[in-house]
């Protein structure tokens, strides 16, 4: 099945409901990846954060999930990674998120590997 490129960015208030989702179940080290402008990118935003726990990592995707339908009334495109739970991915077309725990985040540097992205923090809540 081909991806196609949602026709008006609407990305804005979904990341927004996204990084909510993360807020509310402590998510940590917060970051959107801005991959318009890189040349060949699956998507165009990457929303990352990660956990210390596998049962963390499956309630942070599942707020991610309520957060942006009950907002948006968005559901990701696909999920793939809550089996094990060591990296879940959400696909919102041209929305991407990973939820990682700590060590699959720091194994798979995915801020590296996009090093030429712009990149915007969050605040952790606690």
């Amino acid at each position: 099945m081909a991806r196609k490129k949602k026709e008006i960015d609407n990305a804005t208030p979904l990341i927004e409901a996204i990084v909510e989702g993360m807020q509310e179940k402590k998510g940590q080290d917060i970051v959107m990846l801005d991959l318009r402008e890189i040349p060949n990118a699956i998507t165009d935003y990457f929303v990352i954060c990660h956990a210390d726990n596998i049962r963390q990592v499956k309630a942070l995707a599942d707020s991610v999930e309520e957060v942006a339908f009950i907002k948006l009334n968005e559901k990701p495109w696909h999920v793939e990674g809550t089996n094990n739970a060591n990296w879940v991915l959400l696909d919102y077309v041209n929305v991407v998120v990973h939820v990682f725990n700590k060590e699959s985040r720091d194994f798979y540097n995915i801020e590296n590997l996009w090093a030429d992205a712009k990149k915007t923090e969050y605040e952790t809540v606690y």
